[in-house]
């Protein structure tokens, strides 16, 4: 099948006057939003071990292991939290956030700017809710 635009997705959906229809032709180009596949994924490209990483990711070993198996959905804070914990780069961050249909980190949001810098300079977690905290924004954790 090929591979259309989001614009040209959006325009064919604004046309379509069956949902149904849409649906089934398009099917195919839909997102897939499996996150744990797509963690797992990150994690294999990374020399650390689930226990390390929920230390720096400020979760439980459990729920780290719930959503690693799909037994768990994180929020889009857990999520960014997992992100900062593996060092993930600004664009795997972004492609996780969409894909899970969260709010990719957007610079003209006050938090989302200090969590965006912390990724793409590597700096920990606690470093970032400090600074989160210092500046009156919701914390990560």
């Amino acid at each position: 099948m090929k591979e259309k635009s989001t614009g040209d997705l959006r325009e064919e959906l604004m046309r379509a006057p069956d949902i149904d229809a849409y649906l089934k032709e398009n099917g195919q180009l839909f997102c897939d939003r499996d996150i744990a596949a797509l963690l797992q994924a990150m994690y294999a490209r990374r020399d650390i071990s689930k226990a390390a990483l929920a230390r720096q990711a400020g979760m439980s070993e459990v729920y780290l292991h719930q959503v690693f198996s799909g037994r768990r959905n994180p929020s889009r804070d857990r999520l960014l939290c997992l992100c900062i914990g593996m060092e993930a780069t600004l664009e795997e961050t972004q492609r996780l956030l969409q894909q899970a249909a969260y709010a990719r980190l957007y610079p003209k949001i006050r938090r989302d700017a200090i969590i965006l810098h912390g990724i793409v300079h590597h700096t920990g977690l606690d470093k970032i809710n400090d600074t989160l905290f210092v500046e009156n924004e919701k914390t990560l954790s």
